[in-house]
């Protein structure tokens, strides 16, 4: 995959801050906003490049992209990257860890259902590991690249990846604190500052503070994350930036709600099911980036850069019995027979990347290449302990709850130390055929390395390989505005884990193609819009989903497929209304028939695979307020969620569709202070954002409001 080449140029207007993409887009800027443009300009570019990028545009490129900006953060009142995806109609919510991290599927593909999902920060891989819940203070927007990315990146989802982009120091000074209240007793505290330390040297630090309260009983999420980074202007032609990444999460764990005969109101949706004294779990995160960009001439750069993640994630949990001969519930519909548990978790992840990309032209063909290396060492340990009884056994009424039980000692269930160690080459080139047509080739080898050591079984697994992933894609530019590509691309992913008998998993491997339009206009002189159709057939096989019976552990599924519609679309319907569609159908199934080992249960060829919606739709409606002498916006926001399947093996248990609206203001009451409120769930429904079980199911929020208070400099 690749991306034009960001050189962010940002310059202060008032309270509005504005990133220039390119070179050209920037001499056009300038042109139009005079000689005050040109002075800031001048004196304030700064180039920020991201890993994968080379230097083509992506409206030229053979897949569908679709961007979160910061505008969509702020309108909606967001802090947390789960929440944002959900802006996405081609990404769905999955099982969340009880509540602890990030999870989602890409295209209908979801990731192992007992690890956070993957992502990028940057370029670098930063879902790895147990680092909580992402937060939204230092991002400045989120790329959502569909498509297998294999082919340059290495390891991917079929569906895609996504991708996170920090804000960046910047020499001038500007910032801002930002006070929030909600429903629930939720209070946070966010602030951002940069400023140039020097003519060569600039710094900026964001975070936030935060205690939540819910509207689940007992349970609570206290965070604190501070994201500091500096740049330094080397010399003309090159630069050094480093951040880093402190984060501190402190959760009750929530299973959730249990449902019985598929009826969603067994219990109020804020009952919860565990043991308050458990306490905590604890999640610890630290990350740090080095970025080195070298332009060695006009038209080559070269990137390097070294990240480094370790987290770890510790606490205790009481979880309902998923097995159904040792589950009382199933015999009174009352008595919740429930595991004790332990989780000792962490991770240290190392990589490193080198790049180099620029264009050349060999006779009437023009090569946009694209050439890199990467490597990385991974290390995971995951230990589980766990006191299970008999039925009956360590209970809870789900009907009229009492807490406060003896808790059980737990013992040892497994010990499990894994390491991963790969290393990659890729070279890209786009090349310019014709004014019209351009055809796009990629190749990526990686070998890499696994060795799992399961301590308290005494067993020792270790696995070598390599894979070629290729791409090739061809774009067709009908005209300025227009474009039509296609795309056929193979990736791979490394699978993390064991199942309970010690063995590893083959990588899950993917193949997909992809036909698509990109599009841009306007009409009748006030409406102009900006949009993308993309419909796409995408295999993988070797998929994991939970093991019921051995809780805790994987096993592999099988095969999948995932064909789809997506359509994205932005419009400025007036000079002040502004609009925002995005539409997605997965059809998602199991292309196998399979036997659960555990329950006997077949798994017929053909099923759809669980938390993965058919339809899925956002719709999104801004109003600027200068007609009423206000500086401001008002706003409402409509999702659309369809069924899902709840259990991978369990085919009558449907989670049902929803609606969610909600409501947005934000206004400038002097010169530096601004207020915003927002409704979410306006109308109060009763919803199950994600499921593993029936009896692990994740209720949606009701009806919450939120206050934020925000003072510029």
């Amino acid at each position: 995959m690749t991306f034009a080449t960001p050189k962010c140029a940002l310059f202060s207007m008032g309270a509005m801050f504005v990133y220039t993409l390119n070179s050209t887009a920037l001499a056009d800027e300038s042109q139009s906003s005079g000689a005050l443009l040109e002075e800031s300009i001048e004196r304030l570019t700064i180039q920020y490049r991201q890993a994968y990028r080379g230097n083509i545009a992506s409206e030229e490129q053979p897949q569908a992209i679709t961007m979160l900006e910061q505008s969509l953060i702020q309108d909606a009142g967001l802090t947390r990257f789960q929440d944002v995806l959900d802006f996405s109609s081609s990404i769905g919510r999955q099982n969340n860890g009880g509540g602890l991290w990030d999870s989602f599927s890409l295209r209908g593909f979801p990731g192992n259902e007992n690890m956070p999902s993957g992502y990028l920060i940057n370029g670098f891989n930063g879902g790895r590991g147990f680092s909580g819940h992402r937060d939204l203070s230092n991002v400045e927007y989120i790329e959502i690249l569909k498509g297998p990315g294999s082919a340059v990146y290495g390891r991917s989802e079929p569906g895609g990846t996504v991708n996170i982009v920090t804000k960046k120091p910047q020499y001038q000074t500007s910032g801002y604190l930002k006070a929030t209240s909600g429903s629930y007793d939720q209070y946070r505290l966010e602030g951002d500052f940069t400023t140039g330390l020097s003519d060569s040297v600039a710094f900026r630090v964001n975070g936030a503070w935060q205690e939540h309260d819910s509207f689940r009983d007992f349970v609570y999420s206290d965070k604190q994350t501070i994201t500091p980074s500096v740049r330094w202007q080397l010399t003309d032609e090159s630069s050094l930036l480093y951040e880093f990444e402190y984060l501190k999460q402190e959760q009750l764990f929530d299973r959730g709600i249990v449902v019985i005969d598929n009826n969603f109101e067994t219990v109020p949706r804020s009952r919860y099911l565990g043991e308050p004294d458990d306490g905590p779990t604890v999640i610890k995160a630290t990350g740090h980036q080095l970025t080195y960009d070298y332009e060695v001439n006009d038209d080559w750069v070269f990137v390097a850069g070294y990240n480094y993640r370790d987290s770890s994630l510790e606490g205790f949990s009481s979880d309902a019995e998923l097995s159904e001969s040792r589950q009382s519930l199933y015999d009174d519909g009352t008595t919740l027979t429930r595991q004790h548990r332990y989780r000792d978790y962490s991770s240290v992840d190392n990589s490193v990347r080198f790049e180099l990309s620029g264009g050349v032209e060999t006779g009437f063909i023009t090569h946009n290449l694209l050439m890199g290396a990467g490597a990385y060492y991974y290390e995971l340990r995951t230990a589980l302990y766990r006191y299970r009884g008999e039925e009956g056994d360590y209970a809870i009424d789900i009907h009229n709850p009492v807490y406060g039980s003896p808790q059980p000692e737990v013992s040892l269930l497994y010990d499990n130390d894994e390491t991963q160690k790969a290393w990659g080459v890729y070279v890209q080139d786009q090349m310019d055929l014709t004014d019209n047509w351009k055809l796009h080739l990629g190749l990526r080898f990686d070998q890499y390395q696994q060795d799992v050591t399961e301590h308290f079984a005494g067993t020792y697994a270790s696995q070598e390989d390599s894979r070629v992933s290729p791409k090739i894609g061809l774009v067709y530019q009908l005209s300025d505005n227009v474009s039509f590509y296609s795309s056929y691309s193979e990736g791979f992913l490394p699978l993390s884990g064991t199942d309970y008998a010690g063995n590893q998993f083959d990588p899950e491997e993917s193949k997909s193609t992809e036909l698509g339009m990109k599009f841009t206009g306007s009409w009748l002189d006030d409406l102009s819009f900006k949009g993308s159709v993309a419909v796409f057939d995408a295999d993988k096989s070797n998929i994991l989903t939970s093991d019921p019976v051995n809780v805790g552990f994987s096993a592999t599924l099988g095969e999948a497929s995932s064909s789809g519609v997506e359509f994205d679309i932005s419009a400025d319907l007036t000079d002040a209304l502004q609009a925002s569609l995005s539409y997605a159908y997965l059809n998602t199934r199991t292309t196998n028939e399979m036997i659960n080992p555990d329950w006997g249960v077949v798994i017929p060829e053909g099923s759809p695979l669980v938390n993965v919606p058919e339809n899925t739709a956002n719709v999104m409606l801004k109003h600027d307020l200068y007609g009423l002498n206000v500086d401001g916006s008002a706003g409402i926001s409509w999702r659309y969620i369809d069924k899902r399947l709840g259990d991978s093996v369990d085919p009558s248990f449907i989670l049902p569709s929803y609606q969610l609206v909600g409501l947005f203001l934000n206004a400038y009451v002097t010169e530096k202070f601004s207020v915003a409120v927002n409704i979410d769930n306006l109308f109060d429904e009763h919803y199950i954002a994600s499921s593993y079980s029936a009896l692990w199911v994740v209720p949606g929020e009701p009806r919450n409001f939120k206050i934020s208070v925000k003072y510029d400099f």
